[in-house]
């Protein structure tokens, strides 16, 4: 039986690979135009400069010369007032917005995504484009981006130290198959999209083969710090679904950043040798990290933790070595967000320690410096670039085949492994969740010029409606269940 399965899984992976390289190859030779393939994505993009929003319209002019009010204007435009007043305004937001979504049974993050979409041109510089001038000027967004990165680095160090590989070797077999067919569905249907949508939404230059890798990767993000909050929030963490789910989003979550990580060294490397040499360095570094830095750092660090005691020294190892790896791999050719995450995973797995630097790291990531994250992603996202009927077309067309993919896939691949169909939809369900993982994919596919600002602002969308439909789609899933064990009570006292 365990053959049969591990052949019928081998093969029905074999064909979703074969399809998806047929449709990049059909793409590159239908679409490309000569003269665009292998040309260079946007500079600005590549050397990850930071564009400014859209030109809004000038500021209302000042107050005259010598009063208090200019005065206090010309201070606030200076860099340091004006980056205390931008992390005012942001956090005061998101943590508004946030609770408002907590209230309703949603995770803070979609409120926090919301804010800082609102903060932008799609609703502040739309409304008043003076204020958002003033606020977010185009020569202060380098330093809000480089804080907002330095969020996520610590972010992703987290999400590290929560994925247990011992606890996911023990549920390997049943998660695999979900969680790979929930990557490879979605990326081949992403794959597929691309080919309807790369020549009318792909930046000028971009190879079919970057932008339709990038467009499946984007489409297979299963958000797993926020799928958790969710099981644990519904008090469904312990059950059999939480476990497979919690399982299923872990290996999900490898699998993806693997992938990411394989299409960004094909992104960056200008030829085929560059790709491979990249890929080369970035599993050796990963096998030093996992194969030598932590079994190492299982004997060094303290077996326990008083919990009341205070290791500033550990807290400065851990941060440093979470850096350390980040520059690594930003050296490499990958992003630093690979290297923070790997950190996180090669962190020893003893509830106090990990429990000790969450406690340290997670509030001034979370609370302080990722809400830079959500409005930078914020300023990027104008939801004016869809006003027509084919935008919102081709966002529903989007939001449409991430469900289908994603839910859709993650279902049937758990229906076949033997669970119940109700179990099975409520598994798609959460799997459809994408979150702030998703903002960080997107945001690195526009800093490499594969993302144009329209198709980005429509990817934005998409990760915050498949987000937000997880609730309401677990409360549709309890109401089944209900239903389900009345008709079978009814069917036993009939019987």
């Amino acid at each position: 039986m365990m053959v049969r399965r591990a052949v019928v899984y081998v093969g029905s992976i074999g064909l979703v690979v074969a399809a998806i390289l047929g449709l990049l190859r059909l793409g590159t030779v239908w679409l490309e135009e000569p003269s665009a393939t292998g040309a260079p994505a946007r500079q600005a993009q590549v050397t990850g400069a930071v564009e400014a929003p859209a030109p809004a319209a000038p500021a209302a002019a000042p107050a005259a010369p010598g009063s208090t009010a200019a005065a206090l204007a010309a201070k606030l435009r200076e860099p340091l007032p004006l980056l205390l007043l931008q992390i005012v305004v942001i956090v005061i937001a998101a943590r508004g917005l946030g609770g408002v979504f907590r209230r309703f049974g949603q995770p803070a993050v979609i409120g926090e995504m919301l804010a800082g979409i609102l903060l932008g041109p799609s609703l502040l510089g739309w409304l008043w484009p003076a204020t958002q001038t003033f606020l977010f000027p185009a020569d202060s967004l380098a330093t809000l981006r480089l804080l907002s990165q330095l969020g996520v680095i610590l972010f992703m160090f987290v999400v590290g130290l929560d994925l247990d590989l011992d606890h996911l070797r023990s549920r390997l077999g049943s998660a695999v198959w979900v969680s790979h067919t929930s990557i490879v569905v979605p990326f081949l249907l992403g794959v597929g999209l691309a080919l309807l949508v790369y020549r009318s939404a792909a930046p000028a230059g971009t190879r079919f083969s970057a932008f339709a890798l990038f467009l499946g990767v984007a489409m297979s993000i299963t958000a797993f710090p926020v799928l958790a909050r969710i099981l644990e929030e519904r008090g469904l963490a312990r059950t059999g679904l939480g476990a497979t789910a919690i399982a299923c989003a872990a290996v999900d979550d490898v699998t993806a950043w693997c992938l990411l990580a394989l299409v960004v060294a094909i992104v960056q490397a200008e030829a085929l040798s560059g790709a491979l040499l990249t890929l080369v360095l970035s599993g050796a570094f990963a096998a030093v990290v996992l194969g030598i830095v932590k079994p190492q750092a299982a004997r060094l660090l303290p077996a326990d933790l008083d919990p009341g005691e205070r290791r500033s020294g550990l807290l400065a190892g851990a941060l440093t070595f979470l850096l350390l790896c980040a520059l690594s791999t930003e050296l490499i050719g990958i992003h630093a967000l690979f290297g923070a995450f790997l950190a996180g995973v090669a962190m020893p797995r003893r509830p106090r320690l990990v429990a000790y630097l969450k406690r340290r790291i997670e509030p001034l990531g979370s609370v302080f410096l990722l809400p830079l994250f959500f409005v930078f992603t914020g300023l990027r996202t104008e939801v004016g670039l869809l006003a027509d009927a084919r935008g919102w077309l081709l966002c529903l067309g989007v939001i449409a085949v991430a469900v289908a993919g994603k839910l859709g896939g993650s279902m049937l691949a758990a229906r076949a492994t033997g669970m119940p169909w109700a179990d099975s939809f409520a598994l798609g369900a959460l799997m459809n969740t994408r979150g702030l993982i998703e903002l960080v994919v997107l945001n690195l596919g526009y800093d490499l010029g594969i993302l144009s600002p329209r198709i980005f602002a429509v990817m934005v969308i998409m990760a915050l409606v498949t987000t937000f439909m997880t609730g309401p789609l677990l409360q549709a899933w309890v109401i089944w269940r209900r239903k389900a064990a009345g008709a079978s009570t009814r069917d036993s006292a009939a019987a």
